[in-house]
């Protein structure tokens, strides 16, 4: 499964951005492979419209969940009707490696 997270930066020791529309990363995380890409947010500085084509961004990566800290209103009915899940993580220290981490429990 494919799992999107907000990101400061593009490294692993990066934090995660607490805004989904306007974060500075994304980062694109694969469950099956453990393959990761951090790609830069194009619409981090739109005037209106951040949020929804965010969506759309990770949408076209075939994301199926959503991690960050928080969400704008007109997100939840668009995540919902595209069957992606959001997860809010109100944890502004959190490192990109140890969301990864937790998605990885040691068998």
């Amino acid at each position: 499964m494919k799992i999107a997270i907000t990101s400061t930066g593009n490294t692993l020791e990066s934090t995660i951005d607490q805004r989904f529309g306007r974060c500075a990363y994304f980062v694109i995380y694969d469950t099956e492979n453990k393959a990761m890409e951090f790609i830069p947010n194009p619409y981090k500085d739109a005037e209106e419209g951040a949020g929804t084509s965010s969506v759309q961004l990770v949408a076209s990566r075939n994301v199926r969940r959503i991690i960050s800290g928080e969400f704008g209103i007109k997100i939840k009915s668009l995540l919902d009707s595209l069957k992606i899940q959001m997860i809010i993580l109100k944890e502004p220290d959190k490192q990109i490696k140890d969301i990864i981490e937790i998605l990885n429990p040691v068998n």
